[in-house]
């Protein structure tokens, strides 16, 4: 494919994209790797290219040390482990991992299915008292964003009063989280702004009433938490308990919003799951693979890096399609069609490498048991195309609503 030929990569930008960019990555993947904005720039689409920077040490995570970063911020330290390289972001990652164990996610299965069956029950109520025929659910404030916001913040510690505080900041962080080539929006970088430091002063007044008296919370153990004799400075622990909030919930929200939407699209692989609630965990890795909710993510290169027959110079941006590898012809067979019997364990969804996906388990888990209970309790549900509308964001991606009639939903 020409460079005449290949879409633009602002294409992906476009509203009119955004409910499907899949033919336009499927382009980008084509062409990949190629480069842009004078070389500081490398697109990355093919699976086996992606895979192995992930797992490059070479591919620092530091952001800020980019070509297309700002000066003023090359030489500042992120404090979020997300944004570090080894040996930082190992001693941060490890001291947070202990709340991520398996036998601590396990842990937590019985309380992820009675808040999906409550929210179901809620809707139940909700649709009792407007009366009519056909009810009508509207799956991601209703299920896909109350459960795992709920559950993060009973994690961390976070008051149940406090819950609702959080979506207007976690939605202004997400959207903020736009690749370097969309164009800027003032009015959304500030909102991040006021966001940020909004979160910031919370959690630090929670720091402080857990510093004198710890309660049993994830919070509680990052504070009393050490690492060959160092503990998570106030700025650190602010970080991590911002990131592991907005990106324990946001995500997950689009990963169930997304595997509703596509069971809706295909009634056979509905069916399916209402017949055998075991293919829900393979629902979960499909949709990984085929619509996933992290469309992108990038790296920059440590030293002089070669991507295929591009060379990519000491601090530039390798951005990394992970949408696109999930349809990788080369890696899994007939990649347009969403089939939940697919083994697709081997996505990139997630990540790999050092920075793989922390909450990932917990992610996992969330969304196989919404889909459960969705499979088993909503009778009869039917897509309501006028009630479909995306996130104007373009790599944290999902629906910002959907809505679904039904005729029933369930007892439990």
């Amino acid at each position: 494919m020409t460079t005449a030929q290949r879409p633009a990569l602002t294409e992906l930008a476009d509203p009119a994209v955004l409910p499907d960019p899949y033919p336009v990555l499927a382009g980008l993947r084509e062409a990949s790797p190629f480069a842009e904005a004078g070389g500081a720039l490398v697109v990355v689409g093919r699976h086996e290219d992606c895979s192995q920077i992930l797992r490059d040490p070479r591919a620092s995570s530091e952001r800020n040390r980019s070509l297309l970063s700002p000066p003023e911020m090359r030489a500042q330290r992120a404090p979020s482990f997300l944004s570090l390289d080894p040996p930082d972001h190992t001693r941060l990652r490890r001291l947070v991992s202990k709340a991520f164990a398996p036998r601590v996610i396990a842990g937590l299965a019985p309380r992820i299915r009675e808040l999906s069956d409550d929210l179901l029950t809620a809707a139940v109520r909700a649709e009792g008292e407007a009366g009519g025929g056909r009810g009508q659910l509207e799956v991601v404030s209703q299920l896909a964003y109350p459960l795992p916001v709920r559950i993060i913040s009973e994690l961390l510690g976070v008051p149940a009063g406090d819950h609702s505080r959080f979506a207007g900041w976690s939605a202004s962080l997400a959207h903020a989280l736009q690749p370097q080539f969309v164009a800027a929006d003032a009015t959304s970088a500030a909102a991040a702004q006021q966001a940020r430091l909004e979160f910031a002063d919370y959690f630090r007044e929670l720091i402080a009433t857990r510093r004198a008296c710890p309660a049993d919370d994830l919070l509680s153990e990052l504070i009393r938490a050490e690492d060959d004799g160092q503990r998570l400075s106030e700025a650190e622990l602010i970080a991590t308990c911002v990131l592991l909030l907005v990106a324990g919930h946001e995500t997950t929200v689009g990963l169930i919003s997304n595997a509703i939407l596509a069971l809706l699209r295909h009634p056979d692989q509905l069916a399916l799951l209402r017949a055998d609630p075991g293919l829900a965990a393979s629902a979960v890795e499909e949709t990984l693979r085929y619509d996933a909710p992290v469309q992108l993510t990038g790296r920059v290169a440590r030293g002089v890096m070669q991507v295929g027959n591009v060379s990519a110079p000491d601090g530039a941006v390798l951005l990394l399609l992970l949408a696109a590898t999930g349809r990788d012809p080369e890696v899994f067979a007939d990649p347009d069609r969403f089939d939940i019997r697919r083994a697709a364990g081997s996505h990139l969804a997630f990540a790999a490498g050092p920075h793989f996906c922390l909450g990932a388990p917990l992610a996992r888990l969330e969304a196989t048991i919404a889909l459960q209970a969705f499979a088993a309790r909503v009778a009869e549900p039917e897509l309501d195309p006028a009630g479909l509308a995306y996130k104007p964001n373009l790599n944290l991606r999902g629906p910002e609503r959907l809505v679904v009639s039904f005729r029933s939903i369930q007892p439990q």
